[in-house]
Formats: C-alpha cells, sequence, structure tokens
C-alpha cells in the first residue's frame, strides 16, 4: 500500500500534477518527517529535475548530499532547489542530509 502511494506521488509529479511546475520535475519537500516523499521513481533514460523545497527551519536537512558522488546542494528556507539530473539507466540513487540522518532515494526505471 505504501509502494504504491509513493508510486503515484512521483507520477504525479513527473505528469505535471501536484506541486510540480513542469514535466519531468519531481517535487520534494523538506517537512518535520524528513524528505517527503522519501522516495520518488522515474523513468530510465530520460533527465528528470528535483524541485527540493525545504518547508521547515527546525531540520538537519539544511543541504542534500548524494551519497554516491558527494554532491552538495544548500536548501535554504522556503525556496525550491532545482537539481537537473541526466537521463540514466535503471539505478538507485541515495540521498541524504548532512549528517546522515535523513534519507531519501530516487529510483531510476
Amino acid at each position: 500500500m505504501k509502494r504504491t502511494l509513493i508510486l503515484l506521488v512521483a507520477l504525479g509529479a513527473l505528469a505535471g500534477c501536484g506541486r510540480s511546475a513542469a514535466p519531468g520535475e519531481v517535487a520534494i519537500a523538506v517537512t518535520e518527517d524528513g524528505f517527503v516523499p522519501p522516495i520518488v521513481i522515474v523513468p530510465k533514460g530520460q533527465p528528470y529535475t528535483l524541485a527540493v523545497t525545504r518547508k521547515v527551519e527546525a531540520t538537519c536537512a539544511t543541504e542534500l548530499v548524494f551519497d554516491q558522488s558527494g554532491e552538495k546542494h544548500e536548501l535554504p528556507l522556503n525556496e525550491t532547489v532545482r537539481i537537473a539530473m541526466p537521463a540514466a539507466d535503471a539505478e538507485t540513487l541515495s540521498y541524504g542530509c548532512g549528517m546522515g540522518m535523513l534519507k531519501g532515494k530516487v529510483v531510476v526505471r
């Protein structure tokens, strides 16, 4: 059930629904619950953009750090940070806050 909900949220974001501003853009919020949704699914072979908005001040997720590359992106409060991602084959990209306490994943399939 939870997986189905995450998939529906991700597909809605890719379709330009909900909080997304453009096709291929996936909205992720930083809330008191961490990265929401914690897992997003994107189609392989297509570039996409992560649109990350930190909505709470009291969080360690003031930056997003990709586990594999160490690439960091600052997350200012109430500002959407867009991270352009290239087209990729099937893979899972893990990311988290700078302290490694809050986690999220992008699943490309």
